[in-house]
């Protein structure tokens, strides 16, 4: 899913704990809206990257390029409209995302903007702050069980096919690692990142 080096390692490292906090809290906050305070009474209602980092699934990420936070807990029978309300909380983690990802843009135009000059390391660390916010929410989209995108899928197909949908997790870990070594995941994240990009410059056409 990423591509490191040393210098990414160490630049890196902001834009991967924001991913990670900000998809999870995100999760957790539209949760409770939504009438489940499950992920409250877990602790995830916070941004302290302690309760939604996993150290190894952050630790095989840096090792292998794929890796995982604590996914955040709920309880679907506690929603207002079960249906609508799992589709809001599954696209709050990747909406979160793009937003982080847009406010690393949005800060680095400011500052181009007011003429103020980011050192290579801090521009670095913005850029990977954006491009990795961007590449979780369009993963987390891919509709594999358990990512969000299958969340979505699943409350819009009908009952049956909803279910055989979720039988694919038992071989979920198989495709995803299939979908990282080989093609593919590049097939999917660099069209939907110039896409992403584009319509962000776009917004913020006045400030170049």
């Amino acid at each position: 899913m990423f591509d490191f080096n040393l210098l990414q390692i160490v630049a890196g490292l902001p834009g991967l704990i924001i991913a990670m906090v900000v998809h999870e809290y995100a999760h957790a906050r539209v949760a409770v809206a939504m009438g489940d305070f499950t992920p409250r009474l877990m602790g995830r209602l916070t941004f302290n990257p302690v309760a939604h980092i996993d150290p190894i699934g952050l630790l095989m990420l840096f090792l292998v390029h794929f890796g995982w936070a604590k996914p955040v807990t709920i309880n679907p029978n506690n929603f207002r409209n079960p249906r609508r309300d799992d589709i809001l909380v599954s696209l709050a983690g990747p909406g979160a995302n793009l937003l982080a990802a847009f406010l690393a843009l949005l800060i680095m135009a400011l500052c181009l903007k007011f003429g103020y000059q980011m050192s290579t390391g801090m521009r670095t660390v913005f850029s990977l702050i954006m491009i990795y916010n961007i590449n979780f929410a369009i993963f987390n989209m891919i509709p594999i069980p358990p990512l969000d995108g299958s969340h979505v899928l699943k409350q819009l197909l009908p009952y049956d096919m909803a279910m055989k949908l979720q039988d694919l997790e038992r071989y979920s870990i198989f495709i995803l690692i299939a979908i990282m070594m080989t093609p593919i995941l590049g097939g999917i994240l660099i069209p939907m990142q110039q896409l992403i990009l584009g319509a962000f410059e776009l917004l913020l056409s006045p400030l170049f």
